[in-house]
């Protein structure tokens, strides 16, 4: 006992409490100095938000990405839906039209092509009637010079109609050799002729308007 009344300590006991003494007294020390290092360390910036793909936070509003749905949206869309309509209808209307005129073009060209056909016909019909008459006059007379008057008669009458219309005979023969125009299905030799020229001509070639219809069939002679 020591002079307090309290009771004395051993020396195992002194150092223990002077081992826990210095543990205390180290932690305190161990706090103090962390706290100044955290003290000296510079502020650190507050995280930044995460960026979009062209570099905008995702909380900000992209330009541009308002919604679509509301009453506006809905109104261009009608108004676009009738536009197509109108263009579609503009389409039917052009090809209906289109149809109309080929119709109308084709019946056009077949009442062209009658009538031409018809006043030919027509045109030949004073031919025929020289025929019958020649014909008639063949039956009730052996005078064969009349009969062949009668027959250039009604050539010329038949060719004259065919001129009307167009047809024209190609020159044969005593014209130079044009391959364009004839066909030379003969040729001699001739020293009188330098260049090849038409010394007989064995069929007729007949030219409609300008468009030859049928090459003259020619015997050409050259040097």
């Amino acid at each position: 006992m020591d002079k307090g009344g309290k009771p004395k300590r051993s020396d195992g006991e002194h150092g223990m409490t002077a081992k826990r003494e210095m543990k205390q007294a180290g932690s305190e020390v161990g706090a103090r100095q962390a706290g100044e290092a955290e003290a000296s360390l510079p502020a650190m910036p507050a995280e930044a938000e995460p960026e979009g793909p062209s570099g905008i936070a995702e909380s900000e509003e992209w330009p541009g990405t308002e919604e679509v749905g509301g009453p506006a949206g809905t109104g261009e869309m009608e108004a676009a839906r009738a536009e197509a309509a109108g263009y579609l209808d503009d389409l039917r209307r052009l090809k209906a039209e289109f149809e109309n005129y080929r119709k109308r073009v084709m019946r056009e060209q077949t009442a062209m092509a009658e009538s031409a056909a018809g006043r030919l016909v027509e045109g030949l019909l004073p031919v025929l009637d020289s025929f019958d008459l020649a014909l008639a006059a063949a039956e009730q007379s052996q005078d064969f010079e009349r009969m062949r008057r009668g027959l250039e008669l009604v050539y010329g009458q038949f060719h004259e109609v065919l001129h009307k219309e167009g047809l024209t005979a190609i020159e044969g023969e005593g014209s130079l050799f044009d391959p364009a125009l004839q066909e030379a299905v003969v040729q001699v030799e001739d020293a009188a002729h330098g260049e090849p020229t038409v010394v007989a001509v064995l069929r007729k070639g007949y030219a409609f308007k300008g468009k030859v219809l049928r090459p003259a069939m020619v015997k050409v002679a050259k040097a």
